[in-house]
């Protein structure tokens, strides 16, 4: 059977050399399917030995059908941000922690990653959030982020002050630690760890979370997916804040600046084995299967 994919990059989580073996494992059921593999020049690198192809992350957008993601979910939050834009799928093995995005695990490889490149897999389309932070009318700093966009005090442990737009509406002045802006995949991430809603990937919404509000109504805020959200910096804490997308890109804020958030043009499409279940990982992730005092579940 002709695979349904001929070209496939291999991008790993580069801090974790433990990992070569999944890697390796990848790499070894690709050949034997007769796939070409692309590896990301920083892959590479963590091999002995040459490859046959290699290419700088950018590239592989061009150069793949299909992109093979080795980590964790952050793994693939950052090659979500730099190749969404190329439209080409990603499928992740999950080498990290929770791994809600990254879906098959190191002993499925020889099972599950055939199964996909003969066609049997399923595509979920994911906004990402496109984050600009506008000074004096310019655009000082711009990244999309998967799965949320932060504006926070960094490490410090108290409070500032911000303003809220929704839409050109304006919704509230806050006192707070920060806010959270979460796309539905972000919804089971930091914005959860704050008490937001967990909201199905496939919803076109996002959601605004304050963090440890100065108010016990300020509650979690969920808009239209097309809403363009402004968070204006106050004069309270301005010095050390920072606009923060999906924990891995920051930018310093200044009071006066404003943070604009909206949908990103393309979505990343991620690609899952047939089978695969949003409510499924969440009783597996979030343990909702377990019950007080160690009793099963009722069948």
């Amino acid at each position: 059977m002709k695979a349904a994919f001929s070209n496939v990059g291999l991008v790993s989580r580069r801090d974790s050399p433990e990992i070569l073996d999944s890697v390796l494992a990848v790499r070894d059921c690709l050949v034997r399917q007769g796939v070409a593999v692309v590896f990301e020049d920083a892959t590479a690198r963590m091999l002995d030995g040459p490859t046959t192809q290699e290419s700088p992350r950018a590239g592989l957008g061009d150069d793949c059908d299909l992109i093979i993601v080795v980590g964790g979910d952050g793994s693939l939050l950052g090659v979500g941000r730099d190749l969404a834009h190329a439209g080409v799928p990603i499928l992740g093995i999950n080498r990290g922690g929770l791994g809600f995005l990254a879906d098959i695990s190191p002993d499925q490889i020889d099972t599950r990653l055939p199964e996909v490149l003969a066609g049997e897999f399923s595509v979920e389309d994911h906004f990402l959030l496109d984050a600009r932070v506008m000074r004096d009318g310019e655009a000082v700093g711009q990244s999309p982020a998967l799965n949320d966009v932060v504006v926070h005090l960094g490490g410090m442990s108290r409070m500032m002050d911000f303003s809220l737009w929704v839409d050109g509406q304006f919704v509230y002045d806050q006192r707070s630690d920060g806010l959270i802006i979460a796309s539905p995949t972000g919804s089971t991430a930091y914005s959860l760890s704050a008490g937001g809603p967990i909201m199905h990937p496939s919803l076109d919404a996002i959601v605004i979370v304050p963090m440890f509000p100065h108010t016990l109504t300020s509650r979690p805020l969920v808009v239209r997916g097309q809403s363009v959200i402004k968070v204006g910096i106050g004069e309270t804490g301005a010095g050390d804040a920072q606009a923060s997308c999906d924990s891995q890109v920051d930018f310093d804020l200044r009071a006066g600046d404003e943070v604009i958030i909206h949908k990103f043009k393309t979505p990343l499409r991620l690609i899952y084995p047939l089978g695969h279940s949003f409510f499924e990982s969440c009783r597996s992730k979030l343990d909702w299967a377990s019950r007080l005092g160690g009793r099963p579940p009722s069948v």
